[in-house]
């Protein structure tokens, strides 16, 4: 639709004289858009991750007030100067060291229309002020140096077994921490 079309289109909803009321909250079916999609472009049914066992979970071995905690967004965080994300497959990382400003905390996502409330908000997808919060309370021992952000919107199961998974693997082991807060997007 053109911004000619979409300009129509809201001067014909919209009357001066009336209410209007529209909805922001509707749920988006994205499995079913994401089939509709391959389908109308020839494409063969997209292949939805399934894990073959559930994730081994991993007892604490130090209470977290004595432990290292480091950071993992999938909001497409990066810091400013540092490069965006491009939108398709990027399996990319970012360091981002944890005392960075909110202000200057960038976000770069295929799903664009999560983002809003993280551009108001970094904290909502990259907590790092409260993390130092915690720190300082003595609930957490100590933070890593640096956190890291990758984009999760990846369509391609076999570039993040390949390269975003082993990518996330080096970069948090030389970190040193003892536990490991995801935030996804």
């Amino acid at each position: 639709m053109s911004a000619a079309q979409i300009g129509a289109t809201m001067n014909h909803c919209f009357d001066m004289n009336q209410r209007v009321t529209v909805s922001i909250n509707r749920t988006v079916n994205y499995i079913d858009r994401t089939r509709q999609l391959y389908d109308r472009i020839g494409y063969p049914p997209y292949s939805w991750f399934h894990a073959d066992t559930a994730p081994a979970f991993t007892p604490m071995m130090k209470p977290l007030a004595a432990s290292r905690l480091g950071m993992i967004s999938t909001a497409g965080t990066y810091v400013t100067g540092q490069t965006a994300y491009y939108y398709k497959d990027d399996t990319s990382i970012r360091k981002i060291p944890a005392d960075t400003p909110k202000k200057n905390l960038r976000f770069s996502h295929i799903t664009e229309n999560y983002l809003v409330e993280a551009r108001q908000d970094p904290a909502t997808v990259f907590p790092s002020d409260s993390l130092a919060s915690l720190q300082s309370e003595g609930i957490i021992g100590e933070l890593a140096t640096d956190y890291f952000s990758c984009m999760g919107g990846i369509y391609s199961q076999r570039r993040v077994r390949e390269e975003l998974i082993p990518a996330l693997k080096q970069a948090i082991d030389e970190e040193a921490i003892d536990c490991l807060l995801l935030v996804p997007l």
